[in-house]
């Protein structure tokens, strides 16, 4: 594949939060009276939340999302770059793609997860849930990202780690690069139509050849 431009989500792809996430969610649907079993919840993150909250009470709820916030800020000590995140988006800048963050999370949340992964120098720019109408699965996110980049369609890929990421960058007509770090199996994302599936950011840098040229 001849790379200009790589697509990176954040959540679960570069941050280990996936869980955090999961947890947050479950307080802030419990705290408004809907009790879902956190399996359930993780099985949705990577979506934005109004889609999330669709799918598990049939309906957005603004109140639900600023509780998810506010427990989600509580856990934010907890949340931690994955090893190797900041080297690997240096290791695609050094070999001249374009670094373009795609997350569905909000501008000030990002900044907090870019501080952890501290690369940057690396990022050319970011795309957040108030660039788009709509967030994860939908493919906004990353069309708004491929522009951002200055990249042809057939020469950037996402790097995701949720089916939904897969699924957002397939419906963008783009190649998803899946890791297993959000807790979502190799089978599942390719199941979704991953190119190909690496356990995480470190194995991912070690086989950039596998995929940049």
């Amino acid at each position: 594949m001849s790379i200009s431009a790589v697509l990176f989500d954040v959540d679960g792809t570069l941050v280990d939060s996936n869980y955090h996430h999961t947890l947050a969610w479950s307080r802030a649907l419990r705290a408004h009276g809907h009790r879902v079993p956190l399996f359930v919840v993780h099985r949705l993150i990577g979506m934005g939340g109004s889609e999330l909250l669709e799918k598990l009470i049939g309906h957005p709820d603004a109140t639900v999302e600023e509780s998810w916030r506010r427990h989600f800020d509580e856990l934010l000590p907890e949340v931690f770059a994955f090893d190797g995140a900041g080297a690997l988006l240096h290791a695609v800048h050094e070999r001249g793609a374009t670094i373009v963050l795609a997350t569905s999370s909000p501008q000030d949340l990002l900044s907090e997860m870019r501080a952890r992964i501290d690369a940057d120098e690396a990022i050319h720019d970011v795309v957040t849930s108030g660039d788009a109408d709509r967030a994860k699965p939908h493919p906004d996110i990353f069309e708004i990202a491929l522009e951002k980049s200055g990249a042809l369609r057939d020469d950037a890929v996402v790097v995701g780690d949720s089916v939904w990421d897969v699924g957002a960058a397939t419906k963008a007509r783009l190649q998803c690069i899946a890791l297993e770090s959000g807790g979502y199996s190799r089978g599942e994302l390719e199941a979704a139509g991953a190119h190909v599936v690496y356990r995480d950011p470190n194995d991912l840098r070690a086989r950039l050849a596998e995929w940049m040229r």
